[in-house]
């Protein structure tokens, strides 16, 4: 008796393509990559045409949404990330990173969309991680995270999740971007005097939030480190890129890590690239250059 679990195998109907990809080994399956079918293509931020095998009805897809650049102030909010059956589609939308101050861009294939990262202070759709505001419910109706408030500075997690609660006093740590499917953006640390500054690192999830900057004191200003992804082909973890520190000066955050790769360090005042696979961005120091998103990706099986 065959097993129905392994629908994808060679010779199944949804299972023929190339001989050289290799299935997916039970070892690395999880509650978004399927276990036997096989990963035929991989689509990156420029392509908006897909060639499909004859004979191939239904494609199993997984989408990240671009990152959102850092601003001036928060940690860029990570691209959502969404996964499931469509009809096999000749076309599809990869969205790209977003610069400074900009949200990214959405990944669509067929029916299966995946939301953008906001950007440093923006709002999110779609599912995409939220920066020092409220993340939203992503495209399989899981609910987005609310942003830190005074009492409770971390961002809470969720699909998108929230970023983190500012605060301006010397000598303080501000909020953590919630961790969650798309982690949520640091937040600012800003206020005068002497003394230490430390904003808050960017969520840690599939797709990791971009770390937050300091800036204004004339003590040690240390921006946030970005936050962690996950490599969902190999389980290993994309890592967020460090935060860069200096007295009265630097402060800015790194870039949080991608689907398929790690975000970027942040170098004196300016903030860390996201990582491909929707990093967001991190923010600058004062006078510098904040982080772009990581652009989206996608994933074909069948």
């Amino acid at each position: 008796m065959s097993n129905p679990n392994r629908r994808g195998q060679a010779g199944s109907p949804v299972s023929t393509g190339s001989t050289g990809a290799t299935a997916t080994p039970f070892a690395n399956t999880h509650f978004i990559l399927p276990y036997g079918l096989r990963l035929q293509q991989t689509i990156n931020a420029g392509t908006t045409s897909v060639t499909i095998p004859a004979g191939i009805t239904f494609v199993y897809a997984i989408a990240v949404g671009g990152g959102g650049g850092g601003s001036t102030t928060a940690g860029g909010g990570a691209g959502g990330v969404t996964w499931g059956w469509t009809l096999a589609n000749s076309t599809c939308i990869v969205g790209t990173g977003g610069a400074q101050n900009t949200n990214g861009n959405y990944t669509r294939y067929g029916n299966i969309i995946a939301g953008f990262g906001s950007a440093g202070a923006g709002a999110p759709i779609l599912g995409g991680g939220s920066a020092n505001g409220v993340g939203a419910t992503n495209y399989w109706g899981i609910p987005g995270g609310t942003n830190g408030i005074s009492t409770s500075t971390f961002g809470k997690p969720g699909s998108g999740a929230g970023g983190g609660f500012q605060t301006a006093t010397l000598n303080t740590t501000s909020g953590k971007g919630g961790d969650g499917i798309s982690g949520g953006g640091g937040a600012y640390n800003f206020a005068t005097g002497t003394g230490t500054l430390i904003a808050g690192a960017g969520g840690s999830g599939l797709v990791g939030g971009g770390g937050g900057g300091a800036n204004g004191n004339t003590g040690t200003r240390t921006g946030g480190i970005g936050g962690n992804g996950i490599n969902i082909l190999t389980g290993g973890i994309t890592t967020g890129g460090a935060a860069s520190t200096g007295t009265s000066t630097n402060g800015a955050g790194g870039g949080g890590g991608g689907l398929a790769a790690n975000g970027s360090d942040a170098s004196g005042i300016n903030g860390g690239n996201g990582g491909t696979g929707g990093g967001g961005g991190g923010a600058q120091g004062a006078g510098g250059t904040a982080g772009s998103g990581g652009n989206g990706i996608l994933y074909l099986f069948y």
